[in-house]
């Protein structure tokens, strides 16, 4: 069965996505067939794994997932728009040679999805909510993978619930500063109450260091912190591989011919990060 990550941090800018597609990347190489769904309303993940003219030509006509969230406040169901084999793209990113990466894409119009909705049509027998949407669509596909990551976006409200919804568990990339950990207990209070709402089990695998910078003593005394604060049992454990800021990974981002995976992670061993983070998250995961 596929195991289902959630990348989650109410603060954006800290390289969650990057942390994401890194982290399919090296789970990919490694054979593992791997399935990327983009809930971010930025779509940064799915500019990052296919070209932004292929994603406005999925985005007239209607296969990404803020059509998904559409459909469902619409009624009539011959005006539903969203088909999941359409959408769904195979073999994406920019690695050659790198098979096994698929990608539910995103759209920017999930903004104005969002909001709507807690408005949703219950259904004549109250069998619709508003967090089932995203289950109800892929519980059909979520078993040809090995790995399902989920970027969410940098808030707890109805999209991130709909990925967590489908998640076994989540990890928290963070800077390691004051305003990137602050909402760190938020999430996983908010994480646990709604696993108990639903009776399930939503593990939190860990917290990802990202754009560390040994040093700054901000940096350091925060990673200890939050070592103190999970050895407490008040946070997730922090794991032991920390992605350095640099220029080469974030980089990464752009879609550009990178060669393999090890020439696109070939400078400031970024590629030993991202393949020892890969095998601690898989170890956790238990993949």
């Amino acid at each position: 069965m596929a195991k289902v990550i959630a990348t989650i941090n109410l603060k954006g800018g800290v390289g969650k996505t990057t942390t994401t597609v890194g982290l399919a990347e090296m789970l990919a190489s490694e054979g593992n067939k791997v399935l990327v769904i983009d809930l971010d309303l930025q779509t940064n993940a799915t500019v990052m794994l296919i070209d932004e003219q292929r994603w406005r030509e999925l985005d007239q006509l209607g296969q990404t997932l803020a059509q998904l969230f559409a459909d469902a406040l619409e009624e009539d169901p011959a005006k539903k728009v969203f088909d999941l084999e359409l959408a769904l793209q195979r073999n994406v990113g920019t690695v050659e040679g790198l098979d096994g990466i698929d990608l539910l894409p995103s759209s920017l119009r999930l903004i104005d999805v969002q909001d709507r909705l807690a408005t949703m049509p219950q259904g004549r027998y109250y069998t619709k909510a508003p967090t089932e949407i995203l289950h109800t669509e892929v519980k059909s596909i979520v078993s040809d993978y090995d790995v399902v990551l989920i970027d969410c976006p940098p808030n707890m409200g109805i999209i991130t619930l709909n990925g967590l919804r489908i998640a076994d568990g989540y990890v928290i990339p963070t800077i390691p500063d004051v305003l990137s950990t602050y909402g760190i207990p938020q999430i996983v209070n908010r994480v646990a109450g709604f696993a108990d709402e639903l009776n399930e089990d939503i593990e939190a695998y860990g917290i990802i260091i990202t754009k560390y910078r040994a040093a700054s003593t901000l940096h350091v005394n925060t990673v200890e912190f939050l070592r103190g604060q999970a050895e407490k049992g008040m946070n997730p454990p922090v794991f032991g591989t920390f992605v350095p800021e640099g220029n080469a990974i974030a980089a990464g981002a752009e879609f550009v011919g990178r060669g393999t995976l090890r020439q696109k992670y070939a400078y400031q061993g970024g590629y030993e990060t991202f393949e020892r983070l890969a095998e601690e998250v898989a170890e956790a995961v238990k993949i």
